[in-house]
């Protein structure tokens, strides 16, 4: 391994086919753990789309353990910053969310053909609100946002990922520009984690990164039910932690 540094591991989409308490006792073991929960106002309460019932469950929990939790925009939510409109934004921190990924493609039902004139409506809203850290998801689709608000100073990281939120692998991971954080995503599950930890780790080049996932973590349950399925994330956890990047608690024996 490198010097490079593992932020987090984000496990997004949690919904409420899971007990907020689970996610609050796995995170209290794992503080590198940020669970990401999906906003998108006409999916909610369909399967990785929490209902507005389980995130006050969720919020309960996150002010009890001090939990990470990354609000990932889509849809509408992402049309509102691109106007300008910072009201749902306003209500995050208070919900316990300290990131908000901002998934500005098509594929997450968003309208992109005015992606560079919103540039400065976003840069607005980030400024109003540092005590958030704004990301931006960095392809060539949202291309004209972000190369817009790249700067080196202040609460903006992108995160690199040219299957544009449809869980494909990419050939290769960058390395970190001098200009910005970055994180990595596309393709990341407990099946190959192993060696995209190890992939990431040399090609982050002794800067900090994190990795995010999504798909990978889907299961149909017995009743056929799509399900948020902690198994898979514990199986992310162990091989992050068989890596000798974070450890497994002392009062746990594995």
């Amino acid at each position: 391994m490198t010097s490079t540094k593992l932020r987090k591991i984000g496990f997004c989409g949690a919904d409420d086919s899971v007990s907020p308490s689970a996610l609050g006792m796995i995170f209290r073991s794992y503080p590198f753990v940020e669970f990401g929960v999906l906003f998108r106002p006409d999916k909610e309460g369909e399967p990785r789309y929490a209902s507005k019932k389980w995130l006050v469950e969720l919020s309960a929990v996150a002010s009890s353990s001090s939990m990470t939790l990354a609000a990932h925009l889509c849809g509408e939510r992402v049309n509102e910053v691109l106007d300008g409109d910072d009201s749902f934004i306003s209500t995050l921190h208070s919900m316990g969310f300290r990131r908000v990924q901002i998934n500005a493609t098509a594929v997450n039902g968003v309208d992109t053909s005015h992606l560079a004139e919103s540039v400065q409506n976003v840069l607005s809203i980030v400024d109003m609100h540092v005590n958030l850290e704004f990301i931006i998801q960095k392809n060539d689709e949202t291309k004209p946002l972000w190369e817009g608000i790249v700067r080196l100073d202040g609460n903006v990281t992108m995160l690199v990922d040219e299957s544009k939120g449809t869980g494909l692998l990419p050939n290769s991971w960058p390395t970190p520009p001098k200009e910005y954080k970055i994180g990595y995503a596309g393709g990341i599950g407990p099946d190959n984690i192993s060696t995209v930890l190890n992939e990431v780790m040399i090609a982050g080049s002794g800067s900090e990164i994190w990795i995010d996932m999504e798909s990978s973590l889907r299961t149909l349950d017995n009743n056929g039910n799509d399900i948020f399925d902690l198994n898979k994330c514990m199986r992310c956890i162990d091989a992050v932690c068989e890596s000798g990047i974070y450890e497994h608690p002392s009062y746990l024996s594995r």
